[in-house]
């Protein structure tokens, strides 16, 4: 068995592609390791003394297509009764490095000044041949998507292994300028050419361009109505040399009319929830698309499907008034695939919901929206979006006593009434990273900016501006190595409104910023970061003294917050391809900005290290991160159950006591996806 392969002397490639250009291979590390070998796990690979011979000529035929003409493999072989332990000691030498570097036959056709810069393979670099078949490439895609879809670029090179130089050409044959000719649909039934057409973008006498075949392609699928669908110029074997137009093929293979699907899980959030949906696929011609959904949760806490779980499976709810009844959301979509562009689509919808943030506020209203993406650039989709509902919205009554003043029952109920908000929002995402569930390279931005006042035919009482930002980054240090980093920060401009008679701010508590959770500030529970209030729902009137219990810290959120994530995600020994090890530190805050009674200061910073867990549904990753904060200021208020009315206790602000001990302070975290 091998029990152990190592290279050594390895620089100019990693030990990853060695061992991917060999035959022989490592056993796995069940099998190998010493603590639990003895449980007989793990594939246990065998030593093949010819594959190892014909393996030192791949490592040498590999260094030497990646520029390394002298390089030198040696091995080393340690054996056992049963194991073997293989070292491949590698010198690399000095690599032929490329001295020139000329293209010809784009005169007129292509700038290679710009071109140049694209090209894998560069002067000075070393004369790697694989870099070399990847320029040519580039070469070719860059002509195909100008108008020439017969190009070819032929290779040449001279290579001297002796003075380590050498020079590459690259003989480009555009052939002849081509334009889109007829373009012919197959394999439709009920579906009707028109909407095929109209959703692709390609049109007769277009000037050919390769990637948008690929892009029409895309396009298809995003339908949801075909199960297969390709896009190919015609008979591609017999184009004449004088042939200026590229006659098009799109085959599709239509897929079923109507889907339905169903779901169901836990969180420590929701408790059970359950979901379903319907979707009419061609809804009356046009592509287009009908969508009928509802989502319960709260399922086992919230009436009327309380059946007493909130001392067992959903303890983390018990507390959570919010959580005393279901939430639910039914609503209905039409989606319009092509709106004024193949590139562009529109929807509009209705729903009616109930929604809770823990421990925060509760939110049932009935609603309409319209939302049309405008995706002209493809890497920049921009949606501009308008929404109304009737609703009223509830939170809790410390919130509304300090920020609002409205302590009295009465007063608060003036401010839950049902009312009107509209809004416009527009959201614009450049998103470049390589994977949605696990992203290891590429960068992402999105940008969300929403407008409320009686100008869009909100409620008076609701008028601001609240804008967020959110960029993160994703380095692929090597194979299974990556460093990735975020930053997330918002705020909200308020205008005057008018409720009972007076001018008033007035953000909805469900528009306001929250810190802290799984995917935030991983050192604070859900919606523990930034200002708080301590209210008491006991006392204890003995002569002049008065003593308040039962304090529990309310988080109120805020109208401006900063939230930045840094992580660095490898593999562990164990299970290498499926288990990674996280180091990250956190740091965010939440603030009220104008509001000198709220004490928070400065940000806070958490560090911490998590385990990821590779599943089909994407990372299970639990994080466990420090908070070496005390509590944060805030102002007691006392809370009358039986008037439900809200009283300050002190101006003076006090804090709850910091756990004792390095453990209490951690705070465990738990959730599917990465945090960003």
């Amino acid at each position: 068995m091998v029990r152990a392969l190592r290279f050594e002397g390895n620089h100019a490639l990693d030990s990853y592609t060695l061992s991917s250009a060999i035959s022989t291979s490592n056993s796995s590390w069940f099998a190998t390791s010493w603590l639990v070998r003895w449980l007989g796990l793990g594939e246990k690979r065998t030593f093949d003394e010819q594959e190892f011979r014909r393996d030192v000529v791949r490592l040498v035929l590999l260094y030497r297509q990646s520029g390394y003409m002298r390089v030198e493999v040696d091995t080393a072989v340690r054996r056992t009764a049963k194991d073997v332990f293989i070292t491949f000691q590698i010198t690399e030498g000095p690599p032929v490095r490329v001295t020139a570097l000329a293209i010809t036959g784009l005169e007129g056709v292509l700038d290679t000044t710009s071109l140049r810069r694209e090209l894998p393979l560069a002067v000075g670099q070393p004369f790697d041949r694989f870099l070399m078949q990847a320029s040519a490439d580039t070469i070719a895609t860059h002509l195909r998507n100008s108008g020439f879809p017969d190009a070819e670029v032929l290779r040449n090179f001279t290579s001297d292994a002796d003075s380590l130089r050498a020079t590459v050409r690259f003989d480009a044959v555009p052939g002849t300028f081509t334009r889109i000719g007829t373009i012919q649909v197959q394999g439709l039934d009920r579906i009707d050419t028109t909407t095929v057409l109209r959703s692709i973008t390609l049109h007769p006498h277009d000037i050919f361009r390769q990637n948008q075949l690929y892009e029409s392609q895309r396009d298809l699928y995003g339908l949801g109505l075909f199960n297969s669908a390709t896009v190919a110029v015609a008979d591609t074997g017999l184009r004449g040399p004088e042939d200026t137009l590229a006659n098009l093929v799109v085959q599709v293979t239509e897929g079923p009319r109507h889907q339905l699907r169903a779901g169901a899980g836990y969180g420590s959030v929701d408790c059970f929830r359950a979901q379903a949906g319907w979707t009419a696929l061609n809804f009356f011609g046009g592509g287009r698309s009908f969508d009928l959904s509802a989502r319960v949760s709260k399922i086992g806490i919230g009436d009327p499907m309380n059946f007493g779980l909130q001392h067992t499976l959903c303890h983390y709810l018990h507390d959570d008034p919010t959580s005393d009844t279901v939430n639910y959301s039914i609503g209905a979509t039409l989606g319009q695939p092509v709106f004024l562009s193949p590139r562009h689509r529109a929807s509009i919808g209705v729903v009616a919901e109930r929604r809770s943030e823990y421990n925060e506020y509760v939110r049932q209203d009935v609603g309409a929206n319209a939302t049309v993406t405008f995706n002209a650039l493809r890497t920049v989709p921009v949606s501009v979006g308008y929404g109304v509902s009737v609703g009223r919205t509830t939170a809790n009554p410390a919130v509304y006593c300090l920020v609002l003043f409205r302590c009295t029952e009465g007063d608060r109920s003036s401010l839950s009434k049902t009312r009107r908000f509209a809004a416009v929002t527009v959201t614009a995402v450049r998103d470049q990273v390589n994977s949605v569930l696990d992203p290891t390279r590429g960068s992402s931005i999105t940008v969300n900016l929403m407008h409320a006042s009686r100008y869009v035919g909100s409620d008076p009482f609701y008028e601001f501006n609240r804008g967020e930002l959110e960029v993160s980054h994703y380095y692929s240090l090597n194979r299974s190595t990556v460093f990735a980093w975020r930053v997330r920060g918002g705020t909200i401009l308020q205008q005057n409104g008018l409720f009972t008679g007076q001018a008033a701010l007035f953000v909805p508590p469900e528009q306001r910023f929250y810190g802290g959770g799984p995917n935030s500030v991983r050192g604070y529970a859900r919606n523990g970061l930034g200002p708080v209030v301590y209210v008491s729902r006991q006392r204890t009137i003995s002569g002049p003294d008065t003593t308040y219990s039962e304090i529990t810290a309310e988080p109120t959120g805020g109208n401006t917050m900063i939230v930045a994530n840094a992580e660095l995600r490898f593999a562990t020994p164990v299970l290498p391809e499926r288990m990674r090890v996280a180091l990250f530190v956190d740091l965010g805050q939440v603030w009220e900005r104008g509001d000198s009674s709220v004490t928070v200061r400065g940000v806070r910073v958490t560090p911490g290290i998590g385990l990821r867990f590779t599943t089909p549904l994407g990372p299970v990753r639990l994080d466990a991160a420090y908070n070496g904060y005390p509590g944060e200021l805030g102002r007691l208020y006392f809370q009358d159950d039986s008037t439900k009315n809200v009283t300050l206790v002190s101006k003076l602000p006090i804090r709850s006591s910091s756990p004792a001990g390095f453990w209490r302070r951690v705070v465990f975290q738990f959730a599917v996806g990465q945090a960003f």
